[in-house]
């Protein structure tokens, strides 16, 4: 199996545009500096919505960096104690949730003033209010309170963000300044997982083999301190030695970026890549041939990169599909089409089987390990059809029914069987359809319109989705409070679609 929760270390971790004309007052002046005045250029205000839509972009960006950690492992978080650790460690979650409760609650005010129309059939709003409602019903019959309580504030923010995305962010400009927040995140996390790659995992694995080889000796007393505490040295047989698991991350060399496992890796770059590479393209039209296609190459070489290094089986196949995806979006020959899909297929998978061909070897463990994730889950939600076993608190059940010989994981590596697991028959029904629903109604109308880079936005919520059955993404602030405020900004964008074809008719 993939290295499990369980032994993870830290990871390193704006509406409308409004144009105002300055009419001249009457105050005596020549008639020519009245004409003077009426010819001034407009000037343009950033207005209340769209400085939200950048602040909410910004914070967005922070939890990338900052709340890549799933919310049940709140409490192994511990508050920075100096500016160091400010700056390398993770954050403690709860502070991601104070955060979004007060952009919340500004937000909410903003969408009461400006009072605007849902952007979709009314099941858009309906799904959503009862899927988290039944969270709220299930959570009293929850079989670990705290668990409940961590994930409430996690799906909480999910509905939360959503709403918002539809209701403000997704209007106007407002989109495309949130956009901003998530690029310069994503280049930091991707740039923090080639660095991962080249230069800290080798030389860290090598200072843990030399350290443990000479005894510990060059290790300074309080580092080595802390090194046990973080269960990066443990003691086996009255013998002080390297972690055995954290030896075989280095050796497998998969890099995380500043998420909690390589796997989130794949899922943001899944979700934001395909924006970057859209937007580079649209930036730099205007520039010279060859700054643009260094450009391009650049944003290219750093999504595959973030893709390749983080190693994830899954992430690979995913991104096959969107890439085939966008392909037939293309106003090519549909023979073309036909004969470049062929290719990217199997160019893809002889590719995937190369790279991976070691892992198949070995039995394939985490795809077994999932498989028991899976059967348990189904279980619980077959044994509690009703409300389940609590919100986030998989883990409990999984202790008592797993199979002996399988590691202990605290999520089913499934956000959708989770549902049903952790809240029973409609909370899992409720899930599904209501994303069900909106990646349909929006990507209809996304699909024939002319905009790329919303229908960037939707390639990478689809491809964040379906990533969705095989990992645990919803639980993680950074992705899954990113996903469901494109998901709401998407429903605005596909809306106007919508609006400019009945007004071309």
């Amino acid at each position: 199996m993939e290295w499990g929760l369980a032994t993870l270390p830290k990871p390193a971790p704006v509406s409308r545009l409004r144009v105002r004309f300055d009419a001249p007052r009457d105050t005596g002046a020549p008639n020519e500096m009245n004409r003077a005045a009426k010819t001034e250029i407009p000037q343009q205000r950033i207005c209340a919505t769209e400085c939200y839509a950048l602040v909410f972009g910004l914070f967005l960006g922070l939890a990338i960096w900052k709340f890549g950690n799933p919310a049940i492992l709140d409490r192994v978080i511990a508050p920075p104690a100096s500016w160091f650790d400010l700056w390398n460690d993770a954050w403690p979650l709860e502070w991601a949730n104070w955060i979004l409760l007060v952009l919340a609650v500004i937000g909410a005010a903003l969408a009461v003033g400006k009072m605007p129309r849902w952007p979709g059939k009314r099941w858009l709003w309906i799904l959503p209010l009862v899927w988290f409602g039944w969270q709220l019903v299930s959570a009293t019959q929850s079989v670990d309170k705290h668990l409940t309580a961590v994930t409430l504030w996690q799906l909480g923010g999910c509905a939360a963000c959503y709403f918002l995305g539809a209701l403000v962010i997704g209007h106007g400009r407002g989109w495309k300044l949130l956009m901003a927040g998530l690029m310069v995140a994503l280049a930091f996390c991707l740039v923090r997982a080639v660095k991962q790659k080249v230069f800290e995992f080798p030389r860290e694995h090598a200072y843990l083999l030399e350290s443990q080889r000479t005894g510990w000796t060059n290790v300074p007393p309080e580092l080595f301190q802390e090194m046990k505490r973080d269960n990066v040295i443990i003691n086996t047989n009255g013998v002080d030695v390297a972690n055995p698991l954290i030896l075989a991350k280095y050796e497998k060399g998969r890099v995380n970026g500043t998420l909690v496992y390589p796997n989130a890796l794949a899922g943001i770059v899944l979700l934001l890549w395909p924006f970057a590479f859209a937007g580079v393209l649209e930036v730099t039209r205007q520039l010279r041939r060859t700054t643009r296609l260094a450009a391009i190459a650049l944003v290219a070489a750093m999504g595959a990169a973030g893709l390749i290094f983080s190693g994830s089986k899954g992430g690979w196949l995913i991104a096959l599909g969107m890439g085939v995806f966008w392909l037939y979006r293309l106003k090519w020959s549909r023979n073309l089409k036909r004969v470049l899909v062929v290719v990217i297929i199997a160019g893809g998978l002889a590719a995937f089987g190369l790279r991976f061909h070691s892992y198949f070897a070995r039995g394939a463990t985490s795809v077994g390990a999932r498989f028991d994730y899976w059967r348990v889950a189904t279980e619980v939600a077959i044994i509690h059809p009703g409300l389940g076993s609590g919100p986030g608190t998989f883990q409990r059940p999984y202790w008592n029914m797993k199979k002996p010989e399988s590691e202990m994981a605290r999520l089913v590596h499934n956000d959708y069987l989770e549902q049903f697991s952790d809240s029973g028959l409609i909370g899992g029904l409720s899930y599904l359809v209501w994303i069900g629903l909106v990646l349909w109604a929006a990507g209809k109308r996304i699909w024939t319109a002319g905009d790329w880079l919303e229908f960037a936005i939707l390639v990478g919520l689809l491809g964040w989705f379906v990533q969705g059955f095989m990992e645990f993404s919803l639980y993680i602030p950074a992705l899954a409070w990113t996903a469901f405020t494109l998901l709401g900004c998407l429903l605005v964008r596909a809306a106007n679609q919508f609006d400019k074809s009945q007004a071309a008719h």
